[in-house]
């Protein structure tokens, strides 16, 4: 795997998914220069005497409140230690990491002041594999105060960390990993606590995730078009062309592909002039996730290579200005967004679950039964209709904002906030919710498609209803054919 080298070019997200996957990350001198010239503002500040928020004031209500220069050191230990309040299940290793990595490269811009040992210390974290254990509860969004505080305790020798598959006391784990604990300078306490690492962390993996996931809604839907024997003119070009999002006609083009060669292009393969909405609306409705996919990468993008402190560091002017650049609004609204978008392609999936139940229920004709559908052991997508109808009411609920909430915190100061992990954490939870739904469209799909051997599956449709019957076979319930299928689909959903 290629190191990630920070130099003065912008991270992008690929490569921060590939230093959370383990290639090694290191500076550029570049990188080094910016943060050198960063932390010499730092320390001029401190010897002009002038009052600058957290480096010789207090923090939050106590900012107007002079701190001695007897007392700096010990007060950025203090807010390490005093800002870790977070609770519950800890966090994923991998948004740990991917927290680590936000901030390494948030420092590397040169906006934070922050000490060269500082940032050289959650290198060794990322690169020693000694992840701080981070309870999953604890930010509202203005800065991921407790949970970055958790990670900078390990990296002071506080606080607990994973290491070699065993979970130890922050500076055991360093002495293992034969690292040192860092000594707090200047602001460095401030720097690494107050940042954004696990909201734009966790949403920059989600963002690769949902865009896997809107490829393999389209070969449900193509699945399903068949099953129900669909007009195919919904996907043809001139209508790409008359309303022309990129996402609409990504989406209709995919489609194309799926069903090239499908018997839904003869004469008699569709049974209708015109389906229902939830068919006839999916290039628009799946073209406008892929848009606001689009957009919160482009968001994502200019947040992770933005300079997010406050005080801000400028190197130009040798000046530190306090300033709302932590607030990080943007992501926010865009993971809210995606969720209604993703809660739009669930529910046309489940409307479309509804006619394929109709499909295997209707009354075929001369001596067949009156209900096609055949024994119940041989329809997992039959018997899951009803769950994936449960599935889809948790959908639409975490599709409601996560922006709009905040307290009122910290005697009135900290006023707003945007709740911006909890938008990440929303959003990852709707992601499964909606692989599911489509896993058992998909499942239900394969159902009824069997009950019509005439009209076989195109080859852009086969592959995938054949990894759902061969999730069905042998696995002797309808839940075992899901967590099977679930394995795979959507992430090698074929035709994906």
């Amino acid at each position: 795997m290629d190191a990630v080298i920070i130099s003065d070019k912008p991270m992008t997200l690929d490569e921060l998914r590939a230093a959370v996957a383990g290639a090694a990350v290191s500076l550029a001198p570049e990188a080094r220069g910016r943060i050198d010239r960063s932390h010499a503002v730092v320390k001029d500040a401190l010897d002009a005497g002038e009052p600058v928020y957290g480096l010789n004031t207090d923090v939050g209500h106590g900012k107007d409140t002079a701190v001695p220069p007897h007392e700096r050191q010990r007060r950025q230990e203090a807010l390490v230690m005093t800002h870790g309040g977070a609770y519950g299940p800890p966090l994923p290793t991998e948004v740990v990491r991917a927290a680590l990595v936000v901030r390494i490269n948030g420092m590397a811009r040169g906006g934070s002041g922050a000490s060269p040992d500082a940032v050289d210390a959650l290198v060794g974290l990322l690169n020693a594999g000694v992840h701080p254990v981070v309870p999953g509860t604890g930010s509202v969004g203005a800065g991921d105060l407790a949970p970055m505080a958790c990670i900078a305790q390990v990296a002071i020798g506080e606080g607990w960390a994973e290491y070699d598959g065993e979970t130890l006391p922050g500076a055991e784990a360093l002495r293992r990993a034969s690292l040192g604990a860092l000594q707090l300078q200047g602001r460095d306490g401030l720097a690494l606590v107050a940042a954004n690492g696990i909201s734009l962390g966790h949403a920059a993996l989600l963002i690769g995730r949902i865009a896997r996931v809107v490829e393999a809604a389209d070969v449900a839907m193509a699945a399903s078009m068949e099953a129900a024997r669909a007009n195919p003119s919904i996907v043809q070009a001139p209508v790409g062309s008359a309303k022309p999002y990129p996402g609409q006609r990504a989406c209709a083009e995919h489609l194309r592909d799926l069903l090239d060669g499908s018997f839904l292009h003869q004469p008699d393969g569709p049974r209708s002039v015109q389906d229902p909405i939830s068919f006839r609306v999916v290039p628009q409705v799946h073209g406008a996730l892929r848009d606001h996919i689009d957009a919160t990468i482009s968001t994502l993008e200019a947040e992770l290579n933005a300079m997010c402190d406050n005080p801000l560091v400028d190197v130009d002017s040798g000046r530190l200005i306090s300033n709302g650049n932590f607030h990080p609004i943007m992501p926010a609204l865009a993971l809210d967004s995606l969720r209604v978008a993703l809660a739009h392609a669930g529910q046309l999936s489940d409307r479309r679950l509804n006619h394929l139940w109709s499909a295997a229920m209707q009354p075929g004709s001369g001596d067949e039964q009156a209900t096609r559908v055949p024994g119940l052991g041989d329809s997992p997508g039959m018997q899951l209709r009803y769950a994936a109808s449960a599935a889809f009411t948790e959908l639409r609920l975490l599709a409601a904002p996560a922006t709009l909430d905040s307290s009122v915190l910290d005697l009135g100061v900290e006023d707003h906030a945007t709740g911006a992990p909890l938008a990440a954490a929303k959003t990852a939870a709707a992601l499964e919710l909606l692989e599911d739904i489509l896993a058992i469209e998909l499942l239900l799909a394969a159902d009824v498609q069997a009950l019509d051997p005439a009209h076989g599956p195109s080859a852009g449709t086969a592959a995938a209803l054949s990894l759902a019957r061969e999730a069905a076979d042998g696995a002797g319930s309808a839940a075992g054919t899901h967590r099977r299928l679930r394995e795979r689909f959507p992430a090698d959903a074929p035709g994906g």
